[in-house]
């Protein structure tokens, strides 16, 4: 892989990829004239095959192009902003991180692996993210510093502004740096948090993983005494919510990353965005029904409440699936194992087939964490808790990914609805004009 902090040096393109004329025009942005003009100027090359009927165009020399002249994104069909990434896809009902099926993957790999995946299309079998002592002490010093009652997103921003303080590198956006901050960074985060059911951290120890996130991050979430299954459901849990494509929160740390700001700052807009309850906050809303539901007996008077005050019903529904979101069906499959959590599961289906009267609405990720915090007694928050340290993978690989671009391209025009100048200067209220 390239150093991404020349943007000529990124070669997004596969090595021997070919594009017809068309193809070149879209990925350029412009018009399939433009592209002879480009060759006809020397900017760049093409080529026509035997017996062929058109020019073709090498991918990589495409893109280096596009970035060197400012690409233009393609407009979705629905007019609305499009992005080009290499990352994730989503199509039908299943998503793909690099053209692998992200179910399959983070059920058969630890967060770490998948993560390590998604930044550099490499497997590292048995890879362990580790953090200096002296980032998880800065880290721990400073969330202990906040008042009790701060949620963990409140702890987690926190502790991102102290490590960023405590990484002297934090500037050098060479792909070696952002990838070694990046697995420091995501440890730290956990460590920093405090343990359930026990005293705050004193702001010391170190950040190594001998045993995995998941398990580091149990404790955090649960005084609960952790088993395997329920470890591999929240290790699977971190591996499918690692990303999925330009959620709100991806798109902000796109545009962070876009002007250029180092990855802690990119990983800080992420986490401002993700605390919305339309967000990675949803799942607490979910959690708490799910307890409703158990508290009360049944689905029926939950939802019937939720409804008459205008309420949607949390976790259900996802606008990029018909179906049921593939995230909530594995972990729904895997849960389904586990003894303890047969009662929150029972809970959900019960939702899901009451909504189903009057619409078809399928379960989405949320509902499926809270089936596993409800069983493991963990609280409303736990569930953007995993959220949260798991798409920080997600936005650091989208960094990566937006560092290799053109500077600042991410900067739409605004479409002015005010008063037509010239206008009068303001006056006070109270004061007289001549």
């Amino acid at each position: 892989m390239t150093d991404q902090s020349g943007a000529d040096e990124a070669r997004p393109g596969t090595a021997g990829e070919r594009l017809t004329t068309r193809e070149t025009a879209e990925r350029l942005g412009v018009k399939p004239e433009t592209v002879y003009a480009y060759v006809s100027r020397r900017q760049l090359n093409s080529s026509r095959e035997p017996g062929g009927r058109g020019s073709t165009f090498d991918a990589a020399e495409v893109d280096a192009l596009a970035r060197r002249t400012g690409r233009r994104e393609p407009p979705s069909p629905a007019g609305e902003p499009s992005v080009r990434t290499g990352i994730t896809l989503i199509t039908g009902e299943r998503y793909y991180f690099r053209g692998v099926d992200a179910a399959e993957l983070a059920t058969r790999h630890s967060y770490e692996e998948v993560a390590e995946w998604l930044w550099t299309g490499e497997l590292r079998p048995g890879v362990r993210f580790t953090a200096p002592a002296q980032t998880v002490s800065a880290a721990r010093r400073a969330v202990g510093a906040l008042p009790e009652h701060c949620g963990s997103t409140d702890r987690l921003r926190v502790a991102v502004v102290a490590a960023a303080a405590a990484d002297p590198l934090r500037f050098d956006l060479s792909r070696a740096a952002v990838l070694g901050g990046a697995r420091s960074l995501i440890p730290a985060l956990v460590a920093a948090l405090p343990t359930v059911g026990r005293e705050r951290a004193d702001g010391s120890g170190s950040g190594e993983a001998p045993d995995g996130l998941a398990r580091q991050l149990w404790p955090k979430l649960t005084a609960r005494e952790p088993d395997e299954a329920s470890l591999a459901v929240l290790d699977t849990a971190l591996g499918l919510l690692i990303d999925h494509d330009l959620a709100a929160s991806t798109l902000a740390a796109r545009v962070a990353a876009s002007a250029r700001a180092h990855p802690y700052a990119v990983v800080s807009a992420g986490l401002g965005v993700l605390e919305g309850p339309l967000h990675g906050a949803a799942g607490g809303l979910a959690h708490r029904m799910l307890a409703e539901v158990l508290e009360r007996g049944g689905a029926a008077p939950v939802v019937a409440d939720h409804l008459r005050a205008g309420r949607q019903v949390p976790g259900l529904g996802h606008r990029l699936y018909t179906g049921e979101d593939p995230r909530a069906q594995t972990l729904f499959g895997l849960l389904a194992h586990i003894p303890r959590a047969a009662p929150a599961l029972a809970a959900a289906r019960d939702v899901v087939a009451t909504t189903a009267r009057d619409a078809t609405l399928y379960a989405n990720v949320d509902l499926a964490l809270a089936v596993l915090s409800v069983a493991s007694d963990m609280p409303a928050e736990a569930g953007e808790t995993v959220f949260a340290i798991s798409r920080t993978a997600g936005w650091i690989a989208h960094a990566l990914e937006e560092y290799g671009e053109r500077p600042l391209r991410m900067r739409p025009s605004g479409h002015y609805t005010g008063p037509r100048p010239p206008q009068p200067l303001p006056v006070p209220d109270g004061v007289l004009t001549q």
